[in-house]
């Protein structure tokens, strides 16, 4: 049920002094588009009767059928606080994008989501909370507005000012933040310098996807307000830690934590390990979801503090899935790979989707590794059954395609494009000839 009524979107409009909303939707790209309204079509937006061209969004649909109607789900509305300047302000409805003929448009990374949720919901759970973890990389401007590669600060773990210059910009993010009613858990500098981390608190699947879009923007509008430019870009510098978005997970029953069993081993429910053993078992197949860029796969390497290794463990933070300790409602899964240039939906969709085959096939997660993974050669990692997480994206498209199950939690229309655009953009890199292969060989041979 929604909290707001229409009635109250146009009283709050009125109140708030809004002159335009934009009607925000995500691509399969995970990259956020709008459709700007002056508040005079407030009305017919609420009536789901504002329509956009689906042909000229990346992965959507040809010309031939592209008219796209957009449903805005009335409690995603928010008054964006910094654009209280003369003209009035600003404010912006999340929307589900619907066919001509009333049906969920299955490109929709929203609507796949939910698509998923029913699937879990089908299984007795009534609810899935998200909480993620999302770090990001400031860096400075040049003169003409274009962000360089010189970072803001020198600042390292947890480090405070003066060496930690973000921090100015850092709690202008969680003022507006908290403004538009986020829950903000903790604020820290990251290991890197210029690297940053904010932590919100955990939310039902769709809304805690809706507000990594809706935290991406606000960092990265505060952010040029201070000189600065923020990336999420998963691995911007050689040599040091590169930006994770960890993905906390829990599922529900009626008010109760299912990964939790006060009498079990470690108190881990059989439910959970079952989710966890569907993790670890397509965890080779998603990794093109939770990882979707060429970059990514220079984050996944050794010695960075990012998994390369599919194994979990309730102690260290070497493998792919950690177990916190908190138990009790706080029961958890976190998965490590991810990176917040993954669409959150299609990350979400396909992790959920993994979790639950593992409940349906009621499958057995293998021993859990409480040692370093990084210092184990190759011979004791296949001796221990650890498998290593593809090492680049077109290995991952590999995966992906012999994947069914991922490729039910993506469906054929969004699997389709993702794919092709993925694919181009393997061999757009695999053909570039990078300045390493010049340093390396111009001279040598």
């Amino acid at each position: 049920m929604s909290t707001y009524s229409r009635e109250d979107i146009m009283k709050m409009a009125k109140k708030q002094n809004v002159n335009f909303i934009r009607l925000q939707f995500t691509d399969i790209l995970g990259t956020i588009k709008n459709v700007e309204i002056p508040v005079s079509q407030l009305e017919k937006a609420l009536d789901n009767k504002m329509m956009f061209d689906g042909s000229s969004i990346e992965g959507f649909v040809r010309i031939e059928e592209s008219d796209m109607y957009l449903f805005p789900d009335l409690d995603t509305w928010v008054v964006f606080p910094w654009t209280a300047g003369g003209d009035g302000k600003v404010a912006r409805l999340i929307c589900d994008i619907y066919n001509p003929d009333g049906t969920p448009f299955d490109g929709d990374p929203r609507n796949n989501l939910k698509r998923v949720l029913t699937e879990m919901e089908e299984l007795g759970f009534t609810d899935f909370n998200l909480g993620p973890e999302p770090e990001f990389f400031l860096f400075k401007l040049d003169v003409n507005g274009e962000p360089t590669l010189e970072l803001n600060d020198k600042g390292g773990y947890f480090d405070l000012a003066p060496t930690d210059l973000g921090e100015n910009c850092r709690r202008d993010i969680v003022i507006e933040l908290e403004k538009m009613g986020f829950e903000i858990e903790a604020s820290h500098h990251e290991v890197a310098p210029g690297q940053h981390e904010i932590d919100f608190k955990y939310a039902d699947a769709v809304s805690a996807c809706d507000d990594i879009q809706t935290f991406k923007l606000v960092v990265k509008t505060i952010a040029r307000k201070h000189g600065l430019h923020a990336t999420f870009m998963p691995k911007p510098l050689f040599g040091v830690n590169g930006s994770g978005m960890h993905f906390n997970m829990s599922l529900f029953t009626e008010g109760k934590n299912s990964f939790f069993d006060e009498n079990a081993d470690k108190q881990l429910s059989e439910t959970m390990k079952q989710f966890m053993a569907g993790i670890l078992n397509h965890a080779s197949g998603f990794t093109a979801v939770t990882n979707p860029t060429v970059n990514s796969y220079k984050r996944l390497v050794p010695g960075y503090e990012a998994p390369c290794y599919i194994a979990w463990s309730a102690r260290n933070r070497s493998p792919l899935v950690r177990i916190p300790a908190s138990r009790g409602m706080s029961t958890r899964v976190e998965v490590r790979s991810v990176d917040p240039s993954a669409n959150p939906y299609l990350a979400m969709a396909v992790m959920l989707k993994a979790g639950l085959d593992g409940i349906k096939n009621n499958m057995t997660p293998p021993e859990s590794i409480d040692r370093n993974i990084y210092v184990m050669d190759k011979q004791e990692r296949e001796a221990a059954g650890i498998k290593d997480l593809p090492g680049t994206l077109f290995a991952a498209l590999e995966e992906l395609k012999n994947d069914q199950v991922i490729i039910d939690g993506l469906g054929e229309h969004i699997f389709e494009h993702f794919v092709e655009a993925k694919e181009i953009e393997w061999d757009m890199f695999r053909t570039q000839v990078h300045p390493w292969e010049r340093e390396q060989y111009l001279e040598m041979y």
